[in-house]
């Protein structure tokens, strides 16, 4: 009888309580888990500013334990506090993401909505991500452009999202940092044998001139 008690039995929802997530981040992102409420496994959706992606929740639950002679307690969370947590707890600790005007774009809207009606009546909404998502996007390409400097050309040193920010920002064919990091096979410095960018003649790590006959051809002169 005690277990009977103890089970985590929701009451009924109320069908109405919805809310929209709406993304114009143009990658696939894996599940987000949330253990402690139920539902708790969401998928934000691949989306762009011309095709927003949409993800309708309703209301979640926890349960609170008052002592062990009591039935668990309910607490219910509307579908506004599931969305804002959804987008909040995602995007919050990515790289360059201030929650404020750096952001991805990632957004909730109170009701039920679909993708056409979201690029009708919401266009205020989308121009706004989209320009937070651009801030983002700047930050990230800035952010790349030093640290392809410092690393000497390592193209480990650039994530995947910094490039797709420099391709949503029309800037891949100026950016040479924007490539497939497979593309490239590192090579191994002679000096210390730590892995570099064969394009470039001097190590990163140990500064030492790796490829002498490189380092002419691009007119590299060195001190004595």
């Amino acid at each position: 009888m005690n277990e009977m008690k103890r089970r985590t039995i929701r009451a009924p929802v109320n069908p109405l309580d919805k809310s929209t997530v709406v993304s114009i981040f143009p990658k696939k992102l894996p599940p987000e888990y949330k253990p402690t409420i139920q539902p708790g496994v969401f998928q934000i959706p691949y989306g762009t500013y011309d095709n927003p992606g949409v993800l309708v929740v309703g209301p979640s639950s926890w349960w609170k334990d008052i002592d062990e002679n009591q039935p668990l307690l309910e607490i219910p969370q509307s579908s506004i506090q599931v969305a804002d947590s959804i987008c909040r707890d995602w995007m919050n600790g990515i790289y360059g993401v201030d929650m404020g005007e750096n952001v991805p774009g990632v957004f909730y809207i109170p009701g039920e909505w679909t993708a056409d009606r979201i690029k009708k009546e919401k266009r205020a909404e989308l121009d706004e991500a989209k320009r937070k998502q651009d801030n983002w996007y700047k930050y990230l390409v800035g952010a790349a452009d030093s640290m392809w400097a410092r690393s000497n050309g390592n193209p480990l040193s650039i994530s995947d999202t910094m490039r797709l920010a420099a391709q949503e920002l029309n800037l891949g064919t100026t950016k040479e940092w924007v490539k497939d990091a497979e593309r490239v096979e590192l090579v191994r410095c002679k000096a210390c044998g730590s892995l570099k960018n064969p394009l470039y003649p001097i190590c990163p790590n140990c500064k030492a001139i790796d490829d002498p006959e490189r380092a002419k051809i691009l007119g590299l002169t060195f001190a004595q």
